[in-house]
């Protein structure tokens, strides 16, 4: 159960976790609060009001609130019929249900006609404890969860004492005499009107968000939910006010822990959108900032009834030729007019093959062409390609029945694509899989953390006709030259493409084409469509022939360069280690000791974010701000950005990222050179990191650098100290990022993951400040903008695991052992030790003012022998794993 706060399901499940988005419960299947669906019900059109479910299900609700509290209805006999009427429709009875009523006959009605894990809307105190714990019983005796109103034989709270004093009595009763599970409690506190006129109605809003916020931190695991639309009743009929007030008070109760509310989503806009000027207006009455704020509301919301939201829009190119329509959409990313030009390509031409063969491809032809001359760059083609995708799942249930009446139809050149075992970036390969549909290929992705055995199973079972393979962290490499002297072994002869941000022409050449001489590196996804192209096509032998005789003379090259490069031995190494003098440089100690967890917002971290390797990302090469200015890609450049902005601004508003994280400080002393020895603050000995020393030989006076170099050695009687720290920018972000997939969204999906990592990034940065500055406080007094910190201008490093300066991940184990990372911060470790969710940094914090960034580069096995007896593992598997540095 281990950050799971309430499990609940309809046909399937849905797990809320710490790290969850806020929680939607569909409205509109209220009697009381849709005319619609209260006529609807009345008339007994059952059949339509379906429709109202369905809709809100498909607008993103994902739990829906059932009420039949109307006086000229059988309330019961409704709730039966609906519910039995949504179970046999899986699109809608997928998701939780909530049975609303304030009676408890149709409550239970409801409960015993519901599929899965519901919850029921509400029970209170009102009728006092007895009937209280009556019906808590029969509620968990039907397995739901309950919203409890902070409703006692008072009268209903209105006030943030009575608030608490109900909720205290409700989750005590619950939780120790009905033995109620905690996490299936959710308090609704009452939200209530604001801007009523009324001085005793000022702190409405704030009272829901210091309950809110006091819940969280006083009864262990218990929920808040709410109506949301209530807070706006003053504002009937001014949508414009009453979208603008939902919003900001959804933002500012989901920052003190509101978990899920009754909310029409067409009521909610992003917060960054809301005019200032409007927003200001709305704040000063939901925060209750002045004397008159209500007054000044009522008095600016006059100029905006009726204001209608349009966007201008160009839309003369429809009255051009359906090809042409056709080329447009596709070229400039269009999907809102791609389902009726296909359905009417598809009524002249009759075959949707053909439509794919000709309209659609002639486009994607233009977008190849226009891509591959560099005057369309990547982010574009992802765009064209989500406009393709979208035609093509038009077509697929015609392109079914057409299979079916021919069976000889060629069948499209197919790649297989694949994330090798152990590593879970997929960034890059998802990209390459994009350009590729794009031209025409028909790609099979098998994902990531994908074993070599189901990569050569699925490429035989499918008949493929190339293997492509991607790897970000460094033992990914060792996976893809396993995978290779597999396909040797098995003798395929199925090509196979090599690429991620660790591999190389070189790596390639010198350790997988020997394996496979069918191997050929990739660059980048620009490059990808020539190479399959030639390696389907006739000029495979002719492709494969130069190769073979360029990765001879690199693997050569680097065989030659090898042998004649000079190295120390891993004690004439030590001998020649930085001398640092730590009497000069006494280490700084720690204001706090220990390991602490953090968290923090979307919107603390923008200021941090370096958004150059953004660019990158998406094939545009150019240094932050000023690529948004170049002469060749500005243009394209300016347009990603607005793009990034805008779902950096979703992410933050609609609190689709928690970023958390925990470090810690120890004492710590280097022993035997490169050992450092951590010790906790009563002195009791917690771990070793072992680190690595460059053994190259340097010209005179120029030391043989390790990291442990930077710590004061046990001997010297001097207390050093260490740092370590694990950072992510959350689990739901993912989640985010896989709905896009899921609606063939490539361009957001990748968006979503790029912007991620620059979020993962920007919580390292923001996190070693706050540790430089506040709690380790050696740098107390420092004040660096944005762009020094990206250029690490700080005092003190922060090197992370399979990085240059500390090349061995399997350092990665002991930080998360004295951090418990999982527990703390919810990052794992997979067997070849990425860190999932993927959007992680972890590392280590030194603070000494001499400590500087380097690389270990090439190491001989002495010291490589020297690690596995020091770590204490097998010699195979330190060379294993250090085999990317093993000169």
């Amino acid at each position: 159960m281990s950050g799971v706060k309430i499990q609940l399901s309809g046909l399937e499940p849905l797990i809320v976790r710490e790290n969850s988005n806020f929680v939607n419960v569909g409205e509109r299947t209220n009697v009381t609060g849709s005319k619609k669906f209260l006529r609807l019900i009345k008339e007994e059109k059952f059949e339509e009001a379906l429709q109202v479910a369905r809709d809100q299900v498909d607008g993103g609700a994902q739990i829906i609130d059932i009420n039949m509290d109307e006086g000229m209805l059988d309330g019961v006999a409704s709730m039966v019929k609906y519910l039995r009427l949504i179970a046999s429709e899986p699109d809608i009875s997928k998701v939780p249900i909530m049975i609303d009523s304030s009676k408890w006959e149709i409550i239970e009605a409801g409960l015993k006609n519901v599929q899965g894990k519901a919850i029921v809307n509400s029970i209170s105190l009102k009728e006092g404890e007895e009937l209280f714990i009556e019906h808590a019983k029969k509620i968990k005796r039907y397995g739901a969860a309950t919203v409890v109103m902070a409703f006692d034989e008072k009268g209903q709270a209105d006030n943030y004492e009575r608030r608490i004093e109900i909720v205290k009595r409700s989750y005590d009763i619950l939780v120790n005499e009905v033995n109620f599970n905690p996490r299936d409690i959710i308090f609704d506190v009452n939200i209530f009107p604001v801007a009523t006129g009324m001085d005793e109605h000022r702190r409405n809003a704030i009272d829901f968000f210091d309950a809110t916020k006091w819940i969280k931190e006083n009864l262990p695991h218990a929920l808040v939910s709410g109506g949301v639309s209530n807070v706006s009743f003053s504002f009937r009929g001014n949508n414009a006010v009453r979208e603008a007030m939902h919003t900001a008070f959804l933002y500012h109760a989901i920052k003190h822990g509101m978990d899920m509310g009754i909310v029409n989503p067409e009521m909610i806009e992003i917060y960054d959108d809301i005019p200032k000027d409007l927003l200001e207006h709305v704040e000063d009455v939901l925060l209750d900032r002045r004397d008159d704020a209500t007054e000044r509301l009522i008095d600016f919301a006059e100029h905006l009834k009726g204001v209608t939201k349009e966007k201008k829009k160009d839309d003369a190119w429809r009255e051009l030729p359906l090809e042409k329509r056709i080329e447009i959409s596709l070229v400039k990313g269009i999907t809102e007019f791609i389902d009726e030009d296909t359905a009417e390509a598809l009524e002249k031409i009759g075959s949707p093959l053909r439509v794919i063969e000709g309209p659609l491809m002639d486009g994607m032809n233009v977008v190849g062409d226009l891509f591959g001359s560099g005057k369309m760059f990547l982010p574009q083609v992802v765009k064209s390609a989500r406009v393709m995708k979208k035609s093509v799942a038009y077509l697929t249930p015609f392109l079914e029945e057409e299979k079916l009446r021919n069976k000889t139809d060629k069948e499209p050149s197919k790649i297989l694509m694949a994330t090798v075992k152990g590593d879970v970036h997929d960034i890059g390969k998802n990209i390459v899989s994009v350009v590729l549909s794009c031209n025409g290929f028909e790609i099979i992705d098998l994902g990531v953390m994908v074993s070599s055995e189901t990569i050569l199973d699925e490429a035989q079972k499918n008949n493929v006709d190339v293997i492509g393979l991607s790897g970000l962290i460094t033992p990914s490499l060792d996976e893809m030259v396993h995978v290779a002297r597999e396909m040797k072994r098995l003798n395929l002869d199925i090509p196979l493409m090599i690429g991620g941000a660790t591999t190389s022409k070189a790596h390639t050449a010198v350790k997988i084409a020997p394996e496979y001489d069918k191997a050929i590196h990739v660059l980048d996804a620009s490059r990808s469509v020539t190479i399959c192209q030639k390696l389907i096509g006739n000029q495979q032998a002719e492709l494969l022939t130069e190769t073979t005789t360029d990765y001879t003379k690199i693997r050569e090259g680097f065989l030659n360069r090898a042998v004649s490069k000079e190295y120390l031995s891993i004690e004439d190494a030590r001998k020649n280690k930085l001398k640092v003098d730590f009497e000069e440089n006494k280490p700084f100690k720690p204001n706090k000791l220990g390991v602490f967890t953090h968290q923090t917002t979307v919107s603390e971290l923008r200021d941090f974010i370096d958004w150059t390797p953004f660019f990158k990302t998406w094939d545009l090469h150019g240094k932050f701000p000023a690529i948004l200015d170049d002469e060749i890609v500005g243009t394209n450049a300016k347009e990603l950005y607005v793009d990034a902005l805008s779902m950096l601004n979703k992410i933050e508003t609609e609190n689709l990222a928690k970023p958390k994280a925990v470090f810690g400080l120890f004492k710590a002393n280097t022993v035997n050179d490169d050992t450092i020895e951590l010790f906790d603050e009563n002195d009791n000995k917690i771990e070793e990191f072992y680190t690595l020393r460059q053994q190259a030989k340097k010209s005179k006076e120029q030391p043989n650098i390790s990291i442990a170099d930077f710590i004061a050695p046990k001997d010297s009687n001097i207390q050093d100290y260490i740092g370590a720290f694990a950072v992510t920018a959350g689990q739901e972000i993912e989640e985010v990022a896989k709905a896009y997939e899921t609606n063939l969204d490539d361009y957001n999906s990748i968006m979503v993951k790029a912007i991620a990592d620059r979020l993962a990034e920007a919580y390292a940065e923001y996190l070693h400040k706050y540790v430089r500055t506040e709690v380790w406080g050696y740098a107390k007094d420092e004040t660096l903008s944005n762009d020094e910190l990206i250029s690490e201008k700080y005092k003190g490093i922060r090197p992370a695991p399979g990085y240059p300066a500390c090349p061995d991940h399997l350092e990665k184990e002991t930080i998360f052992k004295i951090l418990d990372v999982e527990k703390n911060a919810g990052i794992e470790l997979t067997s070849s030790l990425a860190m999932y969710p993927v959007s992680s940094v972890s590392g280590y914090y030194f603070g000494n003012p001499e400590a500087k960034y380097f690389g270990i580069g090439k190491i001989k096995m002495d010291q490589v022998e020297d690690f596995a007896q020091r770590k204490n593992i097998e010699l195979d598997k330190a060379e294993r794993w250090l085999s990317p540095n093993l000169a």
